[in-house]
C-alpha cells in the first residue's frame, strides 16, 4: 500500500480522495493554485503545495510543477481525480519515469481508449455492439459524404480526441455536410489540438447509459451496474441515477457483460466507464470509454455499496477487485449543483457565498468543497456541489431529492438548485420516460 498520495486536482473530488486516503491510513498532499489557497482540500490534506497562478494551464495542468511537488513531499503515488490531467497519457508516462505510481490506466491504455475511433474499432472486433459509422478518421469532405450516404442521414461528426460536446456537429442532409465538417474540425483543433474527426449514425432521442467497470493487474474486470445520464444540456450531464428506469435485470446483465468483454479485450486496469447509447427499440451501442473516475461515481457507490476511490487505490497498489452484488440496492439520484444562473441560459455565477445550509437526514450525501464566506473562483468548472440521495425505490429517491433540494440554501451566487426542483415536477421525468432530448422541451421561468 502507498505511504503518501498527491492529489493532482482541486475542489470536491480532491476532498473526496483525501477522505478515502485517511480511512486507509495514507498521508495526502494537496496541490493548489493561488486562487485556491482557501479551498477545503488544502485545509484537510496533510501537506499542501502551491503550484502556480489561478489559470488551470498555469497550475493544475502544469505537469512539471505537480511532479516536483510529489518529489519534494515524498509522495509515492498521484491520484488525478477527473478532468485536468486525469486522461493525459503523457502525465501517466512521466509519473512512471519518475517512479511515482499513477492511480489510473497506463499511457498506452489512455491513448488507445482516448482515441474514440480506435476504441470503437477495438470494441467492434471484440463483439461489443457499436454505432454504425466510419472505420476510423475521415480525411476529407468527399469521403465523409460517401460514408454518410451509406449509413444514412442524420449523422454526427465528432472529434476523435474530444468530449463535452466540443468538435461535434449533427448533419441532417448532404448539402449541410461540408460546412458542418469544417466547423467541427476547427473547433476540435482549438479545443484539443487535434482536428481528427470521425462519423457516426445519429440516433434521435436515445438514452445515455453508462456501465461502471474496474480492472485489476491480475486480469480481473468487474462491473458495478449502470447509470442513466440522459438529463443533459449541450452534452453536459446534469442529473444521473442508478439504476436506469429503462433497464431491467436481464438488460443490465447483457450490457454489463458487453462492457466487461470490451475492457478485458484491452487488459484494462483501474476505474473506467463504458458509455452506451440505448435506443427506443432497446438496442445498445458502444459510444466511448472514459479512463478515469467519473463526476457521477457517488451514484454507483450508494446504489451498489462500494467505495470506488478505495477500489482505485487498492487496484493501483497491486490488490484485487472487491466484488459486490451486481443488482442495485434501492435507487440513487445525483444532482449537480453548479454556480450558474439557470434563468439566464446557465450563465456562470462566480462570487462570494454569504450564506450556506446543507441538507441532511437519512439517505442524503453531499460532496462539496464550498462553505459560508467561500469565494467561488471564475477560473474553473462551475460545479460546486453534488447532492446524492438514496431511496428504497425511484419514487422514494425523488421525494427525498425534492426535500433535500428545498433545504439546500446557497446565497450570494446563483445555482442550479431551482432547475433541479423544476425537473422533479416534470411528468416525463417522474414517469421515467425521457431521453437525451429531455431539455429541448423544458421551460424554466422565474416565479
Amino acid at each position: 500500500m502507498f505511504n503518501k498520495i498527491l492529489i493532482a486536482n482541486r475542489g470536491e473530488i480532491a476532498l473526496r480522495i483525501i477522505r478515502t486516503c485517511k480511512e486507509l491510513g495514507i498521508k495526502t498532499v494537496a496541490v493548489y493554485s493561488e486562487a485556491d489557497a482557501d479551498c477545503l482540500h488544502v485545509t484537510f490534506a496533510d501537506e499542501a503545495v502551491c503550484i502556480g497562478p489561478p489559470p488551470g494551464k498555469d497550475s493544475y495542468l502544469k505537469i512539471s510543477e505537480i511532479i516536483s511537488a510529489a518529489q519534494i513531499t515524498g509522495a509515492d503515488a498521484i491520484h488525478p481525480g477527473y478532468g485536468f490531467l486525469a486522461e493525459n497519457a503523457n502525465f501517466s508516462e512521466i509519473c512512471a519515469e519518475s517512479e511515482i505510481k499513477f492511480i489510473g490506466p497506463s499511457p498506452e491504455m489512455i491513448n488507445a481508449m482516448g482515441n474514440k475511433s480506435y476504441a470503437k474499432d477495438t470494441m467492434k472486433k471484440n463483439g461489443v455492439p457499436v454505432i454504425p459509422g466510419s472505420n476510423g478518421i475521415i480525411n476529407d469532405v468527399d469521403e465523409g459524404k460517401k460514408i454518410s450516404s451509406e449509413i444514412g442521414y442524420p449523422v454526427i461528426v465528432k472529434a476523435s480526441a474530444g468530449g463535452g460536446g466540443k468538435g461535434m456537429r449533427i448533419v441532417w442532409k448532404d448539402e449541410e455536410f461540408s460546412n458542418a465538417f469544417q466547423m467541427a474540425k476547427a473547433e476540435a483543433e482549438a479545443a484539443f489540438g487535434n482536428s481528427d474527426l470521425y462519423i457516426e449514425k445519429f440516433f434521435e432521442n436515445p438514452r445515455h447509459i453508462e456501465i461502471q467497470i474496474m480492472g485489476d493487474s491480475h486480469g480481473n474486470v468487474y462491473h458495478y451496474g449502470e447509470r442513466d445520464c440522459s438529463v443533459q444540456r449541450r452534452h453536459q450531464k446534469l442529473i444521473e441515477e442508478a439504476p436506469s428506469p429503462a433497464i431491467d435485470s436481464e438488460m443490465r446483465k447483457k450490457m454489463g457483460e458487453a462492457a466487461v468483454l470490451g475492457a478485458k479485450s484491452v487488459n484494462y486496469e483501474g476505474a473506467g466507464t463504458i458509455e452506451f447509447l440505448f435506443d427506443k427499440n432497446k438496442n445498445f451501442y458502444f459510444m466511448e470509454m472514459n479512463t478515469r473516475i467519473q463526476v457521477e461515481h457517488p451514484v454507483t457507490e450508494m446504489a451498489y455499496d462500494v467505495d470506488l476511490v478505495r477500489q482505485q487505490i487498492l487496484v493501483a497498489s497491486g490488490g484485487y477487485i472487491e466484488t459486490k452484488s451486481q443488482e442495485p440496492i434501492g435507487h440513487c439520484i445525483e444532482f449537480r449543483i453548479n454556480a450558474e444562473d439557470p434563468y439566464m441560459d446557465f450563465r456562470p455565477s462566480p462570487g462570494k457565498i454569504v450564506s450556506l445550509h446543507y441538507p441532511g437526514g437519512f439517505g442524503v450525501r453531499i460532496d462539496s468543497h464550498i462553505y459560508q464566506s467561500y469565494t467561488v473562483p471564475p477560473y474553473y468548472d462551475s460545479l460546486i456541489a453534488k447532492l446524492i440521495v438514496w431511496g428504497k425505490n425511484r419514487e422514494h429517491a425523488i421525494a427525498r431529492g425534492k426535500r433535500a433540494l428545498e433545504e439546500f440554501t446557497v446565497e450570494g451566487i446563483k445555482t442550479t438548485i431551482p432547475f433541479h426542483l423544476k425537473v422533479l415536477e416534470d411528468k416525463r421525468f417522474l414517469s421515467g420516460n425521457f431521453d437525451t432530448s429531455f431539455l429541448d422541451n423544458f421551460e424554466l421561468t422565474e416565479s
